[in-house]
């Protein structure tokens, strides 16, 4: 691992660690604010996925979404599946900052530019969240690995095929 990777990581992850733990001492008024979001997405995730039990109550899910970006903070954070903790981190932040800093229903003109610039802030995360996501660390990713191999096997038939027609030739050779 780099020295950049080895310090922006944890640099990165420190602000879910903080906010998850924010949001689990103080549940009630984090889940009034995604009351909003949560009414709406739920019952659009329970179409999705009607096997799955999910919990319709907004503190539970503020509790849920807390403790994936605490456990997905520490796992970026020590670098353990970088690219998956990044994702959840991503995922998890997109409902936070729709909930948290919906700039757009605030009519204080100094909350609103407040809301704006954390809005900002969390768009800026979320997308460092994502180059980290595809950081393979120099390693080849699944998607160039795939397409390495189908190359190879592509390559490999050719030869094979080429090998058949000389074979075949020589064998009709013998024949006559």
């Amino acid at each position: 691992m780099t020295i950049t990777r080895l310090l922006a990581r944890p640099m990165l992850a420190t602000i879910f660690v903080v906010g998850g733990v924010n949001a689990l001492r103080k549940t009630d008024a984090h889940a009034e604010k995604a009351k909003k979001i949560t009414d709406r997405v739920v019952p659009l995730a329970q179409q999705a996925a009607p096997s799955v039990p999910i919990p319709t109550d907004a503190a539970t899910l503020v509790r849920i979404n807390a403790g994936a970006q605490i456990l997905a903070a520490a796992a970026l954070a020590t670098g353990r599946a970088p690219r998956l903790s990044a994702t959840v981190l991503a995922a998890s932040l997109v409902p936070t900052t729709l909930a948290g800093h919906a700039f757009w229903d605030e009519t204080d003109p100094q909350a609103k530019a407040m809301q704006r610039l954390q809005f900002a802030k969390n768009t800026s995360i979320l997308g460092g969240l994502l180059l980290a996501g595809v950081d393979t660390e120099g390693k080849p990713g699944l998607a160039w690995r795939a397409r390495r191999a189908a190359k190879d096997v592509r390559r490999e038939a050719r030869v094979l095929a080429k090998d058949a027609r000389r074979e075949a030739r020589l064998a009709k050779a013998q024949l006559t």
